[in-house]
């Protein structure tokens, strides 16, 4: 049997990965959680006037099947949704404008953009449709090694290749026109990575699901995930960071060693198996791997910084064109890829707890607004979207990938029972993506462990999985 394991790291996958190698190893398994900052990792809040609101990590698509059952096991609910209009915005004029009228804002994407629109519809229904078959693998116990198996599993060579080429090349080639990704691609780009439409197709792909398709978010916060996960599992937090691992071994197995500093000081502990799901880039952390043969390669690629800063102020509408702040319509404006904008988004932002008798602030009136941008905003800047603002509070993240960086894939299995999880975030990085990646690690450790070979890497699983049935 499995005696102790380690997770290092707090945030969705951490908390994720206790809870489904529990459900894999059993009860009996204990498990020792390392967070040195604090447990939700980037599912944080920020506080303004007494009600807390989330600083990124704000949306969950409607097909997210394993955060459906996160919410549903842990008795949480689904935050009411508050109705608002999103434009996109040029840094002069909206490209783009929602109405509350549905056909409308068809029509207007019809007369904009021809057939683009429908043709990205099918593209991403496509890709969609066939990253769904990943939960009926998984529920029938099917493991993959690495990103590329996975994929592969999935949508063949061509899901590959998506993470290698660019989403522009790929919608182009579908038949998208060129103004239709400078205008809306880019804008939803920019809004959910922080960059262009360079990314790759699939991470492209996945953020084009979440802008197209209904999303919702957890009652109270989502990081409440994390935290019930961790109580469900009454996993063993440890509050430190962890600075290294090194093998041992013992009686033929792996033996690991965690080394770690806490505010009492340095420590250790030794562990059948870890599973790290904090980012192992040499530009995020100083994490030292020892004694293993061949050693472990360092981590190519880097992050994209990118700033949250929460405003509690009065838009100044007269900026975006609006000298009247009464008549200013939208909650969410994205942007184009214009070199002088400075930010990649703003919405007009509500509260993790939703009364019934929530009504959202008036235009004219001060109202929380959170602006993404790349780098602070300076004095100038914030007075350019504000006319005027009581509080500023920036939170600076390497949260993304800087997908134009990489070539090749991280792996997912490091040493025998040493895991990597957040290799998946270049793939695509979403909650959903983050849960499935803690469900497969789960099941790779627990077929490994097992020696069920079978259930790792199978090709043709979708006819295995349907003769199973």
């Amino acid at each position: 049997p499995l005696s102790p394991a380690a997770v290092v790291g707090a945030g969705l996958g951490g908390s994720a990965a206790a809870y489904f190698l529990q459900q894999h190893f059993g009860p009996q398994v204990q498990l020792d959680v390392y967070e040195a900052a604090g447990v939700g990792g980037r599912l944080a809040t920020v506080t303004v006037n007494k009600q807390q609101y989330e600083s990124r990590g704000a949306s969950i698509h409607a097909l997210s099947l394993h955060m459906q059952d996160f919410v549903k096991i842990l008795g949480l609910k689904h935050r009411r949704e508050v109705a608002g209009k999103s434009a996109i915005f040029s840094g002069e004029h909206f490209v783009l404008e929602e109405t509350d009228w549905y056909l409308l804002n068809l029509f207007r994407l019809w007369w904009h953009y021809g057939i683009s629109f429908l043709r990205l519809q099918m593209w991403v229904e496509e890709v969609m449709e066939k990253f769904m078959r990943i939960y009926k693998y998984q529920a029938h116990g099917y493991a993959f090694s690495s990103l590329e198996e996975l994929l592969r599993s999935l949508g063949g060579e061509a899901f590959v290749n998506m993470t290698q080429r660019s989403v522009a090349e790929s919608l182009l080639e579908v038949g998208v026109t060129q103004r239709f990704v400078d205008d809306v691609i880019a804008a939803v780009l920019r809004s959910s990575y922080g960059q262009s439409v360079l990314v790759p197709a699939f991470a492209g792909a996945m953020s084009l699901a979440g802008a197209q398709g209904s999303t919702w978010a957890v009652e109270g916060g989502n990081k409440l995930v994390c935290s019930g996960l961790l109580k469900l599992t009454k996993a063993n937090v440890i509050s430190a960071r962890v600075t290294g691992i090194s093998l041992h071994s013992s009686e033929g197995r792996a033996l690991y060693q965690v080394h770690y500093e806490s505010t009492e000081g340095q420590g250790s502990a030794f562990y059948d198996m870890v599973v790290v799901t904090t980012p192992l880039h040499p530009s995020r952390t100083n994490f030292t791997f020892d004694n293993f043969d061949p050693p472990i390669a360092d981590f190519p690629g880097a992050f994209q910084p990118s700033v949250t800063s929460v405003v509690h102020g009065y838009l100044n509408s007269s900026y975006f064109g609006f000298p009247d702040p009464k008549l200013f319509p939208f909650t969410s404006i994205l942007t184009t890829d214009t070199p002088d904008l400075f930010f990649h988004a703003m919405d007009n932002i509500c509260p993790v707890n939703i009364s019934a008798a929530f009504r959202r602030k008036q235009p004219q009136e001060a109202a929380v607004w959170r602006v993404l941008s790349q780098q602070p905003l300076d004095k100038h800047q914030l007075k350019t979207l504000f006319r005027s603002y009581y509080s500023v509070q920036v939170t600076e993240w390497q949260t993304y990938p800087r997908y134009d960086a990489a070539k090749a894939l991280p792996p997912i299995v490091l040493h025998e029972n040493l895991f990597y999880l957040s290799g998946v975030e270049w793939v695509a990085s979403s909650m959903e993506m983050i849960a499935v990646a803690a469900k497969n690690v789960a099941l790779l450790a627990y077929n490994r462990w097992h020696q069920d070979l079978e259930k790792i890497d199978q090709k043709d699983l979708m006819h295995k999985v349907k003769t199973e049935l």
